[in-house]
């Protein structure tokens, strides 16, 4: 998957041990991983400052929190994500249609699909 060769990607994920291996299946795939967000304003704040070509977002957050905002965020500036819950993907809000779903639990085969549709061009 060439496309994906070094491209700067960050997660927002708040659970540890989740995170780390969505950044071992990401840099597999041979994706850049910039940084990781454990909560929607260090997620907001890295946006600016990491300036990634590509989001992975888990939808809860820890305290209640969901990224929500940050999908509008990377929406506004035309950054293209993936959001995966374990909820049906029909109940996310809307700004979310804007991205790629991906329902949990998922393997290896599923990511790299969501990958290659989220960073498929706009027609």
């Amino acid at each position: 998957m060439e496309p994906l060769h070094s491209m700067r990607v960050m997660i927002v994920e708040n659970d540890d041990l989740n995170a780390t291996l969505l950044q071992l299946q990401l840099e597999r795939e041979g994706l850049q991983v910039v940084g990781v967000a454990g909560t929607v304003q260090h997620a907001l704040g890295m946006i600016d400052e990491l300036q990634p070509q590509l989001a992975f977002l888990d939808f809860w957050l820890a305290g209640d929190e969901d990224s929500t905002s940050v999908a509008e965020a990377l929406a506004a500036r035309g950054i293209p994500f993936l959001v995966a819950t374990g909820m049906e993907t029909s109940q996310l809000p809307a700004v979310f249609d804007a991205g790629v779903k991906l329902s949990k639990p998922y393997v290896g085969s599923d990511l790299r699909r969501a990958l290659s549709m989220a960073l498929r061009p706009a027609e």
